[in-house]
């Protein structure tokens, strides 16, 4: 017999895998079968398991806890922006033992001495990444000092990517870049961070932060929202050791205002500040002006103002 050709033998393949992914579910007769992550194929009208493809993609070894899962893990970290190398170097332990625990002689360590040396100066290969390197180690220690989430890091870092390779660094100073591009990732991600507060954990005025900002988020088509003020009220709230009572009251007053076109214009952190002073006062959980203005870095007279033309919109006298 004549041995089919290899086209032949492809559209058979192709036929069979047709007839296979074809499926109709038994229970209820619907094609709607879909693989999840557990390789199974599912129904997802009556879920019914029509297949069970269980292949284990974890490891081989089992762990109960972190140590333990650190100690038989031969992995290393996943890829991430905030290092210039992106974490696919290698690094070369401090410690001066070996494998097995034990202490390296004299000659050793002086010979490992040299190669630490040696690897810290060959991850940066030009003074761009060096550059590149000190402007990610600034944006790791502002959002430290800002108490904002890995994720914002990583986006921070990848805005400053993007400014570098659009050639918007030149004229400009690394600490005024990596800040502003601190502060689009905040407002990117949704963290309520006002531009005093980065401005306290920068190296450069708030002034020159702003003007960064407003460039780069231009030239990169960064397209960011105003900031809503009810995104303070937690935190400022919190600080004040307020009840959640003020806190629902203070993000009413908020929407109440907003829909009278009041906020238009205004400073989001002063708003905010404003709506907990007079939900406090509306609740019998008295804060004065200063205590307020202090927690959300404004001035007494910006609070005193959106208080006025708050209560006025909620209807108080």
């Amino acid at each position: 017999m004549e041995r089919p050709s290899r086209q032949r033998q492809q559209e058979r393949d192709t036929e069979r895998e047709s007839d296979e992914n074809a499926v109709e579910c038994p229970e209820c007769g619907s094609d709607e079968i879909v693989t999840d992550a557990d390789q199974e194929l599912v129904c997802e009208d009556c879920g019914l398991v029509l297949d069970e493809r269980t292949i284990d993609r974890g490891p081989e070894w089992r762990a109960f806890n972190h140590s333990e899962r650190q100690s038989k893990s031969r992995v290393g970290a996943p890829i991430t922006e905030t290092m210039h190398d992106k974490g696919l170097t290698t690094t070369i332990d401090w410690k001066d033992k070996d494998a097995y625990g034990r202490s390296l002689s004299s000659e050793k360590r002086s010979q490992m001495h040299r190669l630490r040396k040696w690897q810290e100066r060959i991850r940066t290969k030009d003074a761009g990444e060096r550059n590149l390197q000190f402007a990610l180690s600034e944006i790791d220690r502002m959002a430290s000092a800002l108490g904002v989430p890995r994720s914002v890091r990583e986006v921070a870092s990848v805005i400053y990517r993007r400014a570098l390779s659009e050639d918007l660094i030149r004229g400009r100073s690394i600490e005024g870049v990596s800040t502003a591009a601190l502060y689009a990732a905040c407002r990117q991600e949704g963290i309520p961070r006002s531009l005093d507060e980065v401005a306290e954990v920068s190296r450069v005025p708030q002034k020159e932060i702003g003007r960064t900002y407003r460039y780069i988020s231009q030239e990169l088509g960064l397209e960011l929202k105003p900031v809503d003020p009810k995104q303070f009220v937690p935190r400022f709230a919190s600080s004040l050791e307020l009840s959640e009572e003020v806190q629902s009251k203070a993000t009413e007053i908020i929407d109440v205002s907003a829909e009278q076109g009041l906020l238009s214009g205004k400073s989001p952190t002063g708003f905010a500040a404003a709506a907990i002073y007079a939900a406090s006062l509306l609740c019998n959980e008295k804060k004065t002006q200063r205590e307020v203005a202090d927690v959300a870095q404004v001035t007494e007279v910006t609070i005193r103002n959106r208080y006025q033309e708050q209560i006025e919109a909620m209807g108080f006298r």
